[in-house]
């Protein structure tokens, strides 16, 4: 007697179902690549938002995190990103300036007097930023930033034209914002991130545009003893996502995960902005120089940057995104002194 056999339709209907078993009973492994320290507050804040991640997904989602530059520059994430091979980035402005120059609008020097002028535009533009990321196969997450931009120097640098004699550093791969630069008078040396310590010890940049828990972190102020106490910009940066791997999550996951990023975006920004005295001071202490300035002297730089203004407009931000960004912020201007 001939043993029973499964008919062949049946297995092959058994097979496709196998085969085609929901997304939701998948795990996802999301792959993030940031500059940010290995041990860095912003580290554990990531690692924070990676636990909320896969707690809130049941562990179907993993956030499987690269810090401290070790997928390359915000430029290399980026592109990386585009290839697949990287599916996340918390990347600085100039990164996001890689998929949407708009993101400017938010770093424009000496365009905000104040963090609560900044959170104003941000939280207004937020959603035309984030339709034109979308539109461009990213999805913001969070939005974040790691407190005031100052010039952390070599030798002393107290006015504009003190700086026009520095070597100063600038992002590579961002021939925009070098010209910019240089018709301003500057000498800008274009270099990954990834290189700032090595080029400062050798000489080969003289200056550096960044915050001071980046110069405390990454060891800068070892070579660049000098800070120009004046507030330049603010270096807004955020968390982003393919659009592609953001689809692959289930549906149902998506608001608990993108409020756990918002969540570690706020933490972000409140850390570096309370710190951003106590960084300074802790500098001071291991023989760093804060160059002050007289009311004078910092009109000085302000003439400078608005000077560039009409130079940035267009070329550096597109111009819908700058008059955008500087009308809320003159509206914020009205309201306070309304008030």
């Amino acid at each position: 007697m001939r043993p029973r056999t499964v008919p062949t339709v049946l297995l092959l209907c058994l097979f496709t179902a196998l085969g085609a078993a929901p997304a939701s009973a998948q795990n996802i492994v999301v792959k993030m690549a940031t500059l940010v320290p290995q041990g860095s507050e912003w580290h554990t804040t990531l690692l924070e938002m990676a636990d909320a991640w896969k707690r809130e997904s049941g562990g179907r989602v993993t956030l499987r995190l690269y810090p401290g530059g070790v997928a390359g520059d915000d430029g290399d994430i980026v592109r990386k990103m585009r290839l697949g091979t990287l599916d996340a980035g918390a990347l600085t402005a100039n990164g996001l300036g890689d998929i949407d120059r708009s993101v400017f609008a938010l770093a424009v020097p000496m365009a905000y007097a104040s963090y609560e002028e900044l959170d104003y535009v941000v939280e207004r533009m937020t959603p035309e930023l984030e339709a034109a990321f979308e539109a461009k196969g990213f999805i913001v997450l969070n939005w974040a930033d790691v407190g005031w931009l100052y010039f952390f120097t070599k030798s002393e640098v107290r006015t504009p034209d003190d700086l026009r004699r520095q070597k100063l550093f600038t992002w590579a791969g961002d021939p925009q914002g070098v010209e910019l630069w240089k018709a301003a008078g500057f000498n800008p040396v274009p270099l990954p991130s990834t290189e700032i310590s090595t080029a400062l010890q050798t000489g080969l940049v003289t200056a550096v545009t960044t915050s001071p828990q980046a110069t405390i972190l990454l060891g800068w102020h070892t070579q660049a003893r000098y800070m120009t106490q004046v507030n330049w910009a603010v270096l807004v940066g955020g968390t982003v996502i393919s659009k592609a791997t953001w689809q692959r999550i289930p549906a149902e996951l998506r608001p608990q995960l993108l409020e756990a990023a918002r969540t570690a975006g706020r933490k972000i920004s409140s850390q570096t902005r309370a710190a951003g005295t106590r960084d300074v001071d802790a500098m001071v202490k291991r023989g760093l120089t804060v160059v002050t300035l007289d009311p004078a002297t910092e009109q000085l730089w302000r003439r400078a940057a608005e000077d560039a203004y009409p130079t940035i407009r267009g070329s550096f931000v597109p111009a819908a995104a700058f008059d955008r960004a500087l009308q809320l912020r003159d509206q914020y201007r009205a309201a306070a002194g309304a008030k």
